[in-house]
């Protein structure tokens, strides 16, 4: 078997709290302030742009963080290193345009498809090249255009909620340039909530709070759904998201088992998918917070205290999916918008700042153009015409 070999004995509870410290908590809050705000509210977004109901959104939402903290509290004491599974999402925001002509069931077909590749890839050792097979340049201008609608989404919300969306926006930068402890995006959501609650226009349901009840989906395979969504689920998962955070562990002194975290990328995504969420990944930022600071051998302590924080959201995904449903769209967009800047701002430089720029500026073109053909995504095609165009005009 190609899995890397765990570090024996294993880690128990015990070992936990003796490696953990308050440098490991302050670092696991911020980390977790961070995946539970612009995230979920991009899942929030997604959701409501392809007509999930709120059952669907909160079932999404409860697998994204509940299953995969699990997963993150398993690698992270097998390996003692920070491993945080969460969701992709460029993964998430690709459903988006594909929830217009296909059916839920449809894109959980599709999910269980993922993860049954990446897992196969895990397990084979084949990872690496499949990783290598596809200029960086390219997915990310796949990136750069299916992330371009939450940036635009952010200037049309100063049209629709000014006071919200300029509060947010100027507490983000001020956060931003004053290099505060606090998340630059939490104090956004601080400042939106209080500008909600001056205006009153907070409108939550009769019931707020509950525990999660997940749904199980019976998926649906359509040649269709595989072909749009498979191959490009796939590789943001492996190259941009599973990539990032493989190059930020091994910067920070860390040997990342390559194959061992897709293999729990490709269960991860089986299980959370028959949940109706999308594809499981190794969070780059979160991880990146985790193994930033204090001794590498304890940085795994924060990690799994950031996963038992993700199982307790999980838990409470209805209550936090009716909260954020009962504030102004403005609020929404603003907060998926702020959180996909530095985002956009990296595709863009990935994109076109060396080589393949040619062939990346198709495949932005082409899924900006969101045009369908054979009735699958333009993703899919941005890549496909994407690649064409190098292999033809920049083959040097």
């Amino acid at each position: 078997m190609p899995l890397e070999r765990p570090l024996v004995p294993v880690s128990g509870p015990r070992h936990w709290l003796g490696d953990f410290g308050g440098l490991y908590f302050g670092n696991a809050v911020v980390a977790f302030l961070f995946a539970c705000t612009g995230p979920v509210a991009i899942v929030l977004s997604v959701g409501a742009a392809g007509r999930l109901t709120e059952s669907d959104i909160a079932s999404w939402i409860f697998g994204a963080f509940f299953i995969n903290g699990v997963l993150s509290i398993a690698a992270s004491a097998v390996y003692r290193q920070p491993l945080v599974f969460l969701w992709s999402i460029p993964g998430a925001v690709l459903v988006g345009p594909a929830l217009g002509h296909l059916s839920f069931p449809e894109v959980i077909g599709a999910f269980l498809a993922t993860g049954v590749l990446m897992l196969l890839l895990g397990l084979s050792g084949w990872v690496r090249r499949a990783m290598e097979a596809v200029p960086m340049p390219i997915v990310m201008a796949m990136v750069a255009g299916v992330f371009l609608r939450f940036g635009v989404g952010l200037v049309l919300a100063f049209r629709d909620g000014l006071a919200i969306a300029a509060t947010m926006t100027l507490v983000w930068i001020a956060f931003t340039v004053w290099k505060s402890r606090i998340p630059p995006l939490v104090a956004a959501l601080v400042a939106g909530a209080l500008v909600i609650a001056l205006q009153g226009s907070f409108r939550p349901p009769a019931v707020l709070f509950a525990f999660a009840a997940p749904n199980v989906y019976t998926p649906v395979f359509s040649w269709t759904a595989m072909v749009e969504l498979v191959v490009p689920l796939a590789i943001t998962v492996l190259v941009v998201q599973n990539g990032q955070g493989i190059a930020i562990l091994t910067a920070n002194g860390h040997p990342p088992p390559v194959n061992t975290i897709t293999a729990t990328c490709g269960l991860g995504s089986i299980v959370i998918g028959l949940l109706g969420s999308v594809s499981t990944c190794l969070t780059g930022p979160v991880n990146a917070i985790l193994s930033a600071s204090g001794e590498r051998e304890r940085q795994y302590t924060s990690a799994i205290f950031v996963a038992m924080l993700a199982m307790a959201f999980g838990l409470l995904a209805p209550f936090f999916t009716r909260l954020l449903l009962a504030t102004p769209p403005a609020f929404i967009a603003t907060l998926a918008g702020l959180a996909m800047l530095r985002v956009l701002q990296t595709a863009f430089t990935a994109s076109f700042g060396g080589a393949f720029s040619f062939g990346a500026l198709v495949c932005f073109l082409v899924t900006v153009a969101d045009v369908p053909i054979f009735n699958i995504g333009a993703a899919f095609w941005g890549l496909v015409f994407g690649l064409a165009t190098s292999y033809l005009l920049e083959r040097k």
